[in-house]
């Protein structure tokens, strides 16, 4: 069950290289908490420690969410591993416990897709395990739709729900 919070006052930004560390953490982080522990997880991603390096614009974009000069929560997109051209993957969104339920998780969800079709997608995609819950809710009710199985070849295969939406 989700926590309603009250919304706080933050900066959604492009991604810089002195956020790499923060983000690393947050992604290291927040994937232990729901036990994605593994080489067939994001965690093991090479990426995850140079996260501004592996998302050049334009067919890519990474955010990070500030609070009070604190790195919090992050999230991109880029083009999906041996997939279908015309469709992105929405990338590593995650938040710190005290970001969660303040409704930061729509407003970078939004700024993504928007990067999304920017860059020329028309459809994006993800991946995600079962037990994150507010997030595939938070994912449903902005569009994504239950697949059920994955699309390209991201190397995560311990993720167990794939959706996808239209841009």
């Amino acid at each position: 069950m989700s926590i309603s919070r009250s919304p706080i006052s933050c900066l959604i930004r492009p991604i810089r290289k002195d956020d790499n560390e923060d983000v690393a953490r947050i992604v290291r982080d927040v994937m232990t908490e729901f036990g994605a522990v593994g080489w067939d997880f994001s965690i093991s991603d090479p990426e995850v420690g140079a996260m501004f390096e592996a998302y050049p614009a334009p067919e890519a974009a990474f955010f990070v969410v500030e609070h009070a000069g604190r790195v919090l929560g992050c999230g991109g997109m880029g083009p999906l591993a041996d997939g279908p051209p015309d469709v992105c993957e929405l990338r590593k969104m995650y938040f710190r416990p005290e970001l969660r339920g303040t409704g930061m998780g729509a407003k970078l969800l939004a700024l993504i897709l928007a990067a999304g079709r920017d860059a020329g997608y028309r459809r994006c995609y993800l991946e995600t395990l079962g037990n994150m819950n507010d997030a595939r809710r938070l994912y449903q009710k902005h569009g994504f739709e239950v697949i059920d199985r994955p699309l390209g070849n991201t190397g995560h295969s311990g993720c167990n729900a794939w959706m996808i939406r239209d841009l």
